[in-house]
């Protein structure tokens, strides 16, 4: 079975099911369920026509009965208080990337790099704003578009030396995400309907830390 649901839901459910998990417990033989219930709450937030409440019973194998995951729904929402209007990080990705001008091939670089930080446990108290923001700058580094980052950096209100820890984060990240054993993403962007964005090759420490040096130089800054 396959939704075809959109990037903003996706998001959206794994920061309902973060959110949860910061104020309430979960078995784990309940996470699952979780899960289901919170792309439920976002697709009826963000679809124009969202799966049924059955549809998600059915994608969870009938593990669970169908008034469990209205309890669910219902626990998710009263946890959060009803707070489901949450800023993510594609919404500010998308918004930077317009502003910026960014091509189709490098703002799908920069989803990439975003979305493997869905499933890192480190990216969760993040920014929405910076996140966007780093994973869209380490894109334009990776694909030697360095003239578009001032550009950024006034749109985004950050400063490029404020991004620079999380960027290398990011791109130990990226590194290493072919070895990781969580591969939907990286198959995911390994589509051409994705441009093949994982073939691009990622930046190695000395490299970044040549072009990071050069923006902290050019601006006057100490690194």
């Amino acid at each position: 079975v396959s939704f075809e649901m959109t990037h903003e839901t996706l998001y959206l459910a794994v920061k309902l099911v973060d959110l949860y998990l910061m104020k309430a417990v979960c078995k784990k033989d309940k996470l699952q369920l979780l899960g289901a219930a919170a792309f439920m709450i976002a697709a009826k937030f963000e679809e124009h026509n969202p799966p049924c409440v059955d549809d998600f019973v059915y994608i969870c194998d009938d593990n669970y009965q169908r008034y469990e995951m209205l309890n669910m729904e219902v626990d998710i929402l009263n946890v959060i208080k009803f707070d489901i209007n949450i800023p993510v990080a594609y919404h500010f990705l998308r918004r930077y990337a317009r502003c910026i001008h960014t091509n189709m091939k490098t703002l799908t670089l920069s989803r990439y790099i975003c979305e493997m930080t869905l499933q890192e446990y480190n990216y969760v108290q993040e920014k929405a704003s910076k996140l966007a923001a780093a994973s869209l700058l380490l894109a334009l580094y990776m694909k030697k578009l360095e003239y578009w980052v001032p550009f950024l950096e006034y749109y985004s209100g950050y400063s490029i030396s404020e991004l620079h820890p999380l960027i290398r984060q990011l791109n130990k990240l990226l590194t290493f995400s072919s070895y990781d054993s969580l591969k939907a993403v990286y198959y995911k962007y390994s589509h051409p309907v994705f441009f093949e964005v994982t073939k691009i090759p990622t930046l190695d420490v000395l490299k970044l830390e040549e072009i990071l040096n050069y923006d902290c130089e050019a601006k006057g800054l100490v690194l």
